[in-house]
């Protein structure tokens, strides 16, 4: 084995060392966030989601009052009817 090759080959190598040195010596820049106006507008409407009531009380009420007098009837035919078109959606995909 020739001494002079391997001496190259070490020169080439603590070369790199020292260079990879130097980039991991410089300062690190700081991260930065930067958000579209779309993507804004898309977070004011989930706030404002978030801030509604999950409940409508102006339609529950009345249906409310009903079933606590008993005198809230469901038809039996919409109710199958209504079932029937939600199994075939079900079933379409």
């Amino acid at each position: 084995m020739r001494i002079e090759a391997y001496k190259q080959v070490q020169q080439v190598y603590s070369s790199k060392k020292t260079a990879k040195a130097q980039n991991t010596s410089k300062k690190a820049a700081a991260d930065q966030i930067q958000i579209s106006s779309f993507g804004k507008d898309i977070q004011t409407a989930k706030n404002a989601v978030a801030e509604a009531d999950d409940i409508r009380s102006e339609l529950t009420a009345p249906l409310k009052a009903s079933i606590a007098n008993g005198t809230y009837q469901v038809s039996g035919e919409s109710f199958a009817d209504k079932l029937m078109k939600k199994y075939e959606e079900i079933q379409s995909l």
